[in-house]
């Protein structure tokens, strides 16, 4: 790492320690569980030819990959657009661009009815048991760049590999994508960020976002899709902002 970087990194994480810490109520759950909201990576066989990914998805059956979770963690993935959703295991662990959350095979996608220019998805990590109720959550880890809130909202899941058509909606194409940073408790410091990532990233659509009186959130956008958002989130990934969340409104 260079001097510049460097230094820009510590004024980063001196920055980022006035940032809102979150508790979850343990009383209601007993772990914290994963859950994001992002692009999926669909795979296909030149991934994996390219060496994007070291390991191969069966396109014709339901698999997903996954950087953080474990092997046979249980998870539900759903479309937003259309409120189907799948409820599967992660099949392997394994790495792949970090402007992605998720690979999924085609098979995925197309359950999902995903549009594969915008695969937006949302992940929800389940319990081991077949169906469970949570409550509403969210958590904050300071020795990170960014602010991961990881709210759990209160869902019902069915047998693995179910797939949810219920409900289904028709897609909203007036919906904009948004980046979350951080949240901070002093706007002044959320500004400071904000400026300073004007200057390294050279874009302007940086926005601090009064949540209440003691929490205040820096974000980007809006992105029309998702290749408008791609330059911008792997110039924060490089600035060392990882598991950024992504925000479909």
């Amino acid at each position: 790492m260079n001097i510049k970087r460097f230094t820009f990194v510590v004024s980063l994480l001196a920055l980022v320690s006035a940032c809102a810490e979150y508790q979850v109520n343990k009383s209601n759950i007993s772990k914290n569980y994963y859950s994001s909201n992002g692009f999926a990576l669909i795979y296909y066989q030149n991934l994996y030819t390219n060496k994007v990914l070291s390991k191969k998805i069966d396109q014709n059956k339901i698999r997903v990959f996954h950087r953080m979770l474990k092997k046979n963690t249980q998870v539900k993935i759903t479309n937003p657009e259309n409120n189907i959703s799948i409820s599967t295991v992660v099949h392997a662990n394994t790495d792949f661009p970090k402007i992605f959350n998720i690979v999924i095979s085609e098979k995925v996608a197309s359950v999902l009815k995903l549009d594969k220019n915008n695969p937006y998805i949302e992940i929800l990590e389940t319990k081991k048991n077949k169906t469970f109720v949570a409550k509403e959550g969210s958590i904050f880890d300071e020795e990170k760049n960014v602010a991961e809130t990881a709210p759990v909202g209160e869902v019902k899941v069915a047998d693995l590999s179910v797939i949810n058509t219920s409900e289904i909606k028709k897609p909203n194409k007036n919906k904009n994508f948004i980046i979350t940073i951080s949240d901070f408790y002093y706007k002044d410091s959320a500004i400071s960020l904000k400026n300073e990532l004007v200057k390294k990233t050279k874009f302007k659509s940086f926005y601090v976002k009064e949540i209440n009186n003691k929490k205040y959130r820096l974000l980007v956008g809006p992105f029309k899709n998702f290749n408008a958002l791609k330059n911008v989130y792997i110039s924060l990934n490089t600035l060392g902002f990882e598991n950024l969340n992504i925000v479909n409104k």
